[in-house]
Protein backbone atom coordinates (compact mmCIF):
# COMPACT_ATOMS: atom_id res chain seq x y z
CA UNK A 1 0.00 0.00 0.00
CA UNK A 2 1.28 3.47 -0.81
CA UNK A 3 2.84 5.42 2.38
CA UNK A 4 0.57 8.58 1.62
CA UNK A 5 -2.69 7.00 0.89
CA UNK A 6 -2.53 4.80 4.65
CA UNK A 7 -1.62 8.06 6.05
CA UNK A 8 -4.85 9.82 4.06
CA UNK A 9 -6.66 6.95 5.74
CA UNK A 10 -4.95 7.09 9.42
CA UNK A 11 -5.57 11.14 9.32
CA UNK A 12 -9.59 10.78 8.58
CA UNK A 13 -9.64 7.61 10.76
CA UNK A 14 -8.81 9.35 13.74
CA UNK A 15 -9.85 12.92 12.95
CA UNK A 16 -5.98 13.97 13.63
CA UNK A 17 -6.81 17.76 13.60
CA UNK A 18 -10.18 18.30 15.06
CA UNK A 19 -8.08 18.21 18.54
CA UNK A 20 -5.95 21.10 20.12
CA UNK A 21 -2.70 19.31 21.57
CA UNK A 22 0.90 19.92 22.18
CA UNK A 23 2.01 17.00 20.09
CA UNK A 24 2.28 17.49 16.07
CA UNK A 25 -0.16 14.46 15.40
CA UNK A 26 0.33 12.71 11.74
CA UNK A 27 3.10 11.78 10.15
CA UNK A 28 6.56 12.90 11.74
CA UNK A 29 8.91 11.21 9.70
CA UNK A 30 8.85 10.57 5.90
CA UNK A 31 10.08 7.24 5.11
CA UNK A 32 9.85 4.91 1.79
CA UNK A 33 7.01 5.29 -0.06
CA UNK A 34 5.43 1.67 -0.19
CA UNK A 35 4.07 -0.21 3.47
CA UNK A 36 4.28 -3.96 3.69
CA UNK A 37 4.69 -4.03 7.62
CA UNK A 38 3.38 -1.60 10.15
CA UNK A 39 4.35 -1.68 13.92
CA UNK A 40 2.55 0.07 16.86
CA UNK A 41 4.11 1.43 19.73
CA UNK A 42 3.07 3.48 22.90
CA UNK A 43 6.41 5.85 22.78
CA UNK A 44 8.27 6.92 20.15
CA UNK A 45 12.03 6.15 21.48
CA UNK A 46 15.03 4.92 19.57
CA UNK A 47 14.00 1.46 21.34
CA UNK A 48 10.36 1.68 19.33
CA UNK A 49 12.18 2.60 16.37
CA UNK A 50 15.00 -0.68 16.79
CA UNK A 51 12.36 -2.77 17.46
CA UNK A 52 10.20 -1.69 14.14
CA UNK A 53 13.23 -2.37 11.80
CA UNK A 54 13.94 -5.52 13.49
CA UNK A 55 10.78 -6.74 12.33
CA UNK A 56 10.30 -5.27 8.80
CA UNK A 57 8.08 -2.43 9.75
CA UNK A 58 7.95 0.04 6.89
CA UNK A 59 5.21 2.53 9.04
CA UNK A 60 5.64 3.17 12.87
CA UNK A 61 2.40 4.33 14.69
CA UNK A 62 2.92 6.11 18.15
CA UNK A 63 1.10 7.78 20.60
CA UNK A 64 3.79 9.62 21.82
CA UNK A 65 5.78 11.19 19.25
CA UNK A 66 8.87 12.94 18.76
CA UNK A 67 7.74 16.46 18.95
CA UNK A 68 5.88 18.70 21.65
CA UNK A 69 4.91 22.31 20.25
CA UNK A 70 8.25 23.84 20.48
CA UNK A 71 10.82 23.74 18.21
CA UNK A 72 13.52 21.56 18.83
CA UNK A 73 17.22 21.21 17.15
CA UNK A 74 17.72 18.01 15.56
CA UNK A 75 21.22 17.51 18.16
CA UNK A 76 21.84 14.95 20.72
CA UNK A 77 19.17 12.10 21.35
CA UNK A 78 16.89 14.16 18.62
CA UNK A 79 19.30 13.55 16.48
CA UNK A 80 19.69 9.98 16.62
CA UNK A 81 16.45 9.05 16.57
CA UNK A 82 15.86 11.15 13.42
CA UNK A 83 18.92 9.64 12.13
CA UNK A 84 17.77 5.97 12.89
CA UNK A 85 14.32 6.63 11.09
CA UNK A 86 15.89 8.50 8.13
CA UNK A 87 18.85 5.79 7.51
CA UNK A 88 16.33 3.11 7.44
CA UNK A 89 13.53 4.61 5.63
CA UNK A 90 11.30 4.15 8.51
CA UNK A 91 7.56 6.47 8.65
CA UNK A 92 6.59 7.71 11.76
CA UNK A 93 3.34 8.59 12.60
CA UNK A 94 1.51 9.74 15.71
CA UNK A 95 -1.48 10.29 17.20
CA UNK A 96 -2.17 11.79 20.42
CA UNK A 97 -5.44 12.76 22.23
CA UNK A 98 -6.79 11.96 18.89
CA UNK A 99 -6.35 7.97 20.13
CA UNK A 100 -6.81 8.92 23.70
CA UNK A 101 -10.52 10.08 22.86
CA UNK A 102 -11.49 7.94 19.61
CA UNK A 103 -14.94 6.27 20.51
CA UNK A 104 -13.51 2.98 18.42
CA UNK A 105 -9.98 2.89 18.78
CA UNK A 106 -9.46 5.31 21.31
CA UNK A 107 -7.67 4.13 25.00
CA UNK A 108 -10.20 4.94 27.16
CA UNK A 109 -13.59 3.54 25.25
CA UNK A 110 -11.44 0.66 24.32
CA UNK A 111 -10.41 0.09 28.13
CA UNK A 112 -14.48 0.61 28.67
CA UNK A 113 -15.06 -2.42 26.59
CA UNK A 114 -12.37 -4.46 28.02
CA UNK A 115 -13.90 -4.18 31.04
CA UNK A 116 -17.58 -4.63 30.16
CA UNK A 117 -18.86 -1.35 30.54
CA UNK A 118 -22.36 -0.47 29.39
CA UNK A 119 -24.49 2.69 28.69
CA UNK A 120 -21.32 4.46 27.75
CA UNK A 121 -21.16 8.48 27.50
CA UNK A 122 -18.01 10.91 27.22
CA UNK A 123 -16.59 11.81 30.55
CA UNK A 124 -14.03 14.75 31.08
CA UNK A 125 -12.41 17.10 28.46
CA UNK A 126 -9.35 18.19 27.42
CA UNK A 127 -9.63 21.85 25.90
CA UNK A 128 -13.19 21.59 25.40
CA UNK A 129 -13.53 18.53 23.95
CA UNK A 130 -14.58 15.27 25.30
CA UNK A 131 -11.44 12.45 25.94
CA UNK A 132 -12.86 9.99 28.47
CA UNK A 133 -15.35 7.87 29.11
CA UNK A 134 -17.68 6.58 31.77
CA UNK A 135 -20.28 3.88 32.04
CA UNK A 136 -21.91 1.11 34.57
CA UNK A 137 -21.69 -2.24 34.96
CA UNK A 138 -24.46 -4.67 34.21
CA UNK A 139 -23.92 -5.85 37.94
CA UNK A 140 -21.63 -4.28 40.47
CA UNK A 141 -18.98 -5.26 40.71
CA UNK A 142 -16.06 -5.25 44.41
CA UNK A 143 -13.37 -3.22 44.10
CA UNK A 144 -11.07 -6.22 44.60
CA UNK A 145 -12.93 -7.82 41.48
CA UNK A 146 -12.29 -4.33 39.21
CA UNK A 147 -8.50 -4.45 40.27
CA UNK A 148 -8.10 -7.73 39.21
CA UNK A 149 -9.51 -7.22 36.24
CA UNK A 150 -7.85 -4.37 35.07
CA UNK A 151 -4.41 -6.11 35.89
CA UNK A 152 -5.54 -9.24 33.86
CA UNK A 153 -6.50 -7.14 30.91
CA UNK A 154 -3.30 -4.84 31.17
CA UNK A 155 -0.41 -6.35 32.53
CA UNK A 156 0.45 -4.43 34.80
CA UNK A 157 -0.50 -4.10 38.57
CA UNK A 158 -3.12 -1.59 40.17
CA UNK A 159 -2.68 0.92 42.72
CA UNK A 160 -5.68 1.41 44.28
CA UNK A 161 -6.74 4.44 46.78
CA UNK A 162 -9.95 2.62 48.23
CA UNK A 163 -12.01 6.06 49.26
CA UNK A 164 -15.56 4.65 48.34
CA UNK A 165 -17.53 2.25 48.41
CA UNK A 166 -16.06 -1.80 47.95
CA UNK A 167 -19.42 -2.41 45.46
CA UNK A 168 -18.63 -0.33 42.43
CA UNK A 169 -21.73 0.20 39.71
CA UNK A 170 -20.02 3.55 38.16
CA UNK A 171 -16.70 4.14 36.52
CA UNK A 172 -14.99 6.90 35.02
CA UNK A 173 -12.10 6.25 32.52
CA UNK A 174 -8.81 8.67 31.34
CA UNK A 175 -5.88 6.77 30.22
CA UNK A 176 -2.12 8.39 30.73
CA UNK A 177 -1.76 11.15 33.41
CA UNK A 178 -5.02 12.24 34.06
CA UNK A 179 -5.03 12.08 38.06
CA UNK A 180 -6.74 15.28 38.79
CA UNK A 181 -9.93 14.58 36.82
CA UNK A 182 -11.03 12.58 40.03
CA UNK A 183 -12.49 15.90 41.11
CA UNK A 184 -14.16 15.69 38.22
CA UNK A 185 -15.61 11.87 38.88
CA UNK A 186 -16.50 12.76 41.98
CA UNK A 187 -18.40 16.15 40.81
CA UNK A 188 -20.36 13.06 38.60
CA UNK A 189 -21.26 11.12 41.51
CA UNK A 190 -19.10 8.12 39.98
CA UNK A 191 -17.97 5.18 42.17
CA UNK A 192 -14.52 4.88 40.61
CA UNK A 193 -11.86 6.46 38.23
CA UNK A 194 -9.09 4.90 36.36
CA UNK A 195 -6.49 6.55 35.27
CA UNK A 196 -2.55 5.50 34.53
CA UNK A 197 -0.60 7.53 36.76
CA UNK A 198 -1.12 9.14 40.65
CA UNK A 199 -0.33 12.54 41.16
CA UNK A 200 0.91 13.53 44.65
CA UNK A 201 -1.55 16.59 45.08
CA UNK A 202 -4.39 15.04 44.52
CA UNK A 203 -3.39 12.08 47.26
CA UNK A 204 -6.64 12.65 49.69
CA UNK A 205 -9.23 13.82 47.09
CA UNK A 206 -10.51 9.76 46.59
CA UNK A 207 -10.41 9.84 50.73
CA UNK A 208 -12.16 13.00 51.48
CA UNK A 209 -14.54 12.95 48.55
CA UNK A 210 -15.83 8.94 48.98
CA UNK A 211 -14.79 7.49 45.76
CA UNK A 212 -12.31 4.62 44.82
CA UNK A 213 -9.29 6.03 42.07
CA UNK A 214 -7.20 3.35 40.50
CA UNK A 215 -4.25 3.59 38.75
CA UNK A 216 -2.78 1.31 36.16
CA UNK A 217 0.29 2.50 34.74
CA UNK A 218 0.36 5.22 32.06
CA UNK A 219 2.42 2.69 29.75
CA UNK A 220 -0.10 -0.22 29.74
CA UNK A 221 -3.55 2.15 29.93
CA UNK A 222 -2.30 3.63 26.78
CA UNK A 223 -1.47 0.01 24.62
CA UNK A 224 -4.94 -0.21 23.87
CA UNK A 225 -5.38 1.97 21.66
CA UNK A 226 -2.64 1.37 19.68
CA UNK A 227 -3.61 -2.37 19.62
CA UNK A 228 -6.84 -1.74 18.26
CA UNK A 229 -5.72 0.72 15.14
CA UNK A 230 -3.16 -1.94 14.57
CA UNK A 231 -5.97 -4.64 14.65
CA UNK A 232 -7.93 -2.12 12.05
CA UNK A 233 -5.57 -1.75 9.48
CA UNK A 234 -5.10 -5.42 9.21
CA UNK A 235 -9.10 -5.80 8.69
CA UNK A 236 -9.31 -2.62 6.36
CA UNK A 237 -6.20 -2.83 4.27
CA UNK A 238 -4.74 -6.05 4.96
CA UNK A 239 -1.62 -5.29 6.01
CA UNK A 240 0.05 -6.79 9.11
CA UNK A 241 0.45 -4.68 12.57
CA UNK A 242 2.52 -5.77 14.92
CA UNK A 243 2.84 -4.58 18.53
CA UNK A 244 5.67 -3.61 19.91
CA UNK A 245 5.75 -3.77 23.82
CA UNK A 246 7.85 -1.90 25.54
CA UNK A 247 7.02 -0.89 28.96
CA UNK A 248 8.43 1.60 31.16
CA UNK A 249 6.70 0.28 34.70
CA UNK A 250 5.54 4.28 35.01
Amino acid sequence: MKRDDLVRWLDATLDVHAYPDPSLNGLQVQGRDEVTKVAVAVDGSLAAFEQAAEVGADLLIVHHGLFWGDAEPITGMMGRRVRFLLEHDLSLYAAHIPLDAHRELGNNWGLAALLGLADLAPFATWQGHPIGVKGTFPNPVSLRDLADTIERELGESVLVHAGGELEVGSLGIVSGAAAREIHTAADEGLDAFLTGEPKHDVFHVPFERHLNALFAGHYMTETVGVKLLGERIEEVHGIDAEFLLLPTGL
